[in-house]
């Protein structure tokens, strides 16, 4: 769980970082959780973005999808998430 503190911590460095993952029409399959755990194990954090043609809305997508990978939703604006998950090789110091 993540203190109030760490999640601006984290949204701060996730400000800058363009959108890595696009759930689509598909939605969230297979290949989308593959992608994302792999991608949060290389950065620790990671943004996903939320198509206009996917079914699900963007917070449950994000919710749904930090539970698969066993990751965190630190914020969610519009269709844009940010999910953070400490690596094996921690890279991001928390405080």
């Amino acid at each position: 769980m993540l203190t109030s503190k760490q999640r601006a911590h984290l949204s701060s460095l996730g400000n800058d970082e363009p959108a890595v993952l696009q759930v689509g029409k598909g939605g969230m399959d297979a290949a989308v959780i593959k992608q994302a755990d792999d991608v949060l194990e290389a950065r620790e954090l990671v943004k996903i973005r939320v198509l206009k043609n996917c079914a699900e809305s963007p917070a449950e997508v994000a919710h749904a999808l930090a539970a698969a990978v066993q990751a965190e939703v630190v914020k969610t604006i519009g269709r844009n998430s940010l999910l953070y998950r400490r690596s094996k090789k921690a890279r991001i110091e928390l405080p």
